[in-house]
């Protein structure tokens, strides 16, 4: 299963590379098909784009040096230290014009993240550093190989067609041995057939080449192992934060149920009992005291169901399931104490999980402004990009909001990473504070 990512490690048998099957087939028959072709052009490729950079690697290294003194050289550098992630994005598509089978980019998706928060990301994956690596490799070793094939070919091919060079510039002009001129075309013949084997040579060696250079594009270039390992632990972080969180509700919904609509439950049942009481027992007043009673009784009854529609209401509102996120929004920000600007515009209903994630991550937004922020005014947009909810909401508050300080955010986050979404919270000092989340439209 995971022979694709790893490149045969751990004693597993290394991902088949197609121009090796194709060798290992038919060598014959190889030399007559579009494969020796492929891998000249990917080896010509790779030698003009491996000098472009070495010139770029040599130039940004001996910047960095120089201007290190004015400590403008460390940005530099760290721009050298990233140089190999457009290479390896670069070489994992130029890998198509030899092998079928895509190799997947290794880095974590980071869809509406900040630049710093990238750089910061990037800089603490290790697929950054083995994109360094091959860069280096690349710009060095694998280049150099690659001109000498070119160069191999190039020499091959200019002996293959040297009989009409020969007529074409007149014999005695032309010296194929240095200080003998050719007398004729005939003469040529023997160095077509030594360009011949040259080239019979090139297309072997560019498969042998190429061959090498896939698997050191799985190696140094593809996921690996330990890559999925951190997204592993993560989602186990999450799903353990996740299992603490909904814990943690239960709780809540049980004391508020207790302390709440349970207390106004018993004091309505007492409420009941001494109106019977009153009505059973003698007295000019007792009717009146009764009515009172039951008075009484029907605010509290009133008052409980209030309570349980209010806990109805926080677990999932009726309105969403019946009328959707834009009218739930709505009716969140009608009762909400900062004026609220709601723009949700979507095309269609979206699946129940989605919804469901992009309410509570309103309402906690709006809760935490109206708690902290101290704003004058909130706007919640909300938009289907790409196949994405797109949902941000934006205050004018003083800002400085920490996510990690609460658990409020940090729930919402693990909710949003099940769907394969994220939430990002900007919120500097002196606002405004922004929260956008971005949820696959899926669900799933």
């Amino acid at each position: 299963m995971n022979r694709g990512f790893n490149g045969g490690r751990d004693g597993e048998e290394p991902q088949a590379v197609a121009v090796r099957e194709a060798l290992r087939a038919r060598p014959l028959r190889f030399l007559w098909t579009a494969w020796p072709v492929r891998c000249w052009a990917h080896a010509l490729s790779g030698a003009v784009l491996g000098l472009l950079l070495l010139g770029v690697l040599a130039v940004l290294l001996s910047a960095g040096v120089v201007l290190s003194v004015a400590g403008v050289g460390l940005l530099v550098l760290l721009g050298a230290a990233l140089a190999g992630i457009p290479v390896g994005v670069v070489e994992r598509r130029r890998l198509r014009l030899v092998e079928p089978a895509r190799v997947p980019d290794p880095h974590r998706p980071l869809p509406g993240a900040g630049r710093r928060a990238r750089l910061r990301t990037r800089l603490r994956e290790r697929a950054t550093w083995r994109e360094l690596a091959y860069a280096a490799l690349f710009a060095v070793v694998l280049t150099a190989a690659d001109l000498g094939l070119v160069a191999l070919l190039a020499f091959s091919a200019m002996l293959v067609v040297s009989p009409v060079v020969v007529w074409a510039l007149a014999p005695e002009t032309v010296m194929l041995i240095p200080g003998r001129a050719v007398p004729g075309p005939a003469w040529a013949l023997p160095a077509t057939a030594v360009g011949l084997a040259g080239v019979v040579l090139c297309a072997y060696a560019g498969a042998l080449l190429t061959t090498g250079r896939v698997r050191l594009v799985r190696f140094l270039l593809g996921p690996r192992e330990e890559d999925l390992g951190h997204l592993v632990l993560e989602l186990t972080r999450s799903r353990a934060r996740l299992a603490d969180a909904f814990e943690a509700e239960r709780r809540r919904i049980e004391r508020d149920l207790h302390d709440g609509a349970q207390q106004q439950l018993v004091a309505l049942s007492m409420t009941l009992g001494l109106a019977e009481y009153e009505l059973r027992g003698p007295g000019d007043g007792a009717a009146d005291r009764a009515a009172a009673l039951v008075g009484r009784a029907r605010g509290e009854a009133r008052l409980a169901l209030e309570q349980l529609r209010g806990l109805v209401r926080g677990i999932h509102p009726q309105v969403l399931t019946d009328h959707g996120l834009a009218a739930a929004v709505a009716e969140v920000a009608l009762r909400h104490p900062i004026p609220v600007t709601v723009d949700i515009d979507l095309p269609e209903r979206l699946p129940g999980p989605v919804e469901s994630t992009a309410y509570f991550t309103v309402t906690e937004a709006l809760t935490n402004a109206a708690k902290h922020s101290g704003a004058g005014a909130i706007t919640v947009l909300g938009r289907v990009e790409g196949g994405r909810l797109v949902l941000q909401v934006t205050d004018d508050g003083r800002g400085g909001a920490d996510p990690a300080a609460g658990a409020g955010l940090q729930g919402l986050a693990d909710r949003v990473a099940i769907l394969r979404g994220r939430l990002m919270v900007t919120s500097p000092t002196g606002g405004p504070t922004r929260l956008r989340m971005e949820v696959p439209c899926s669900g799933s």
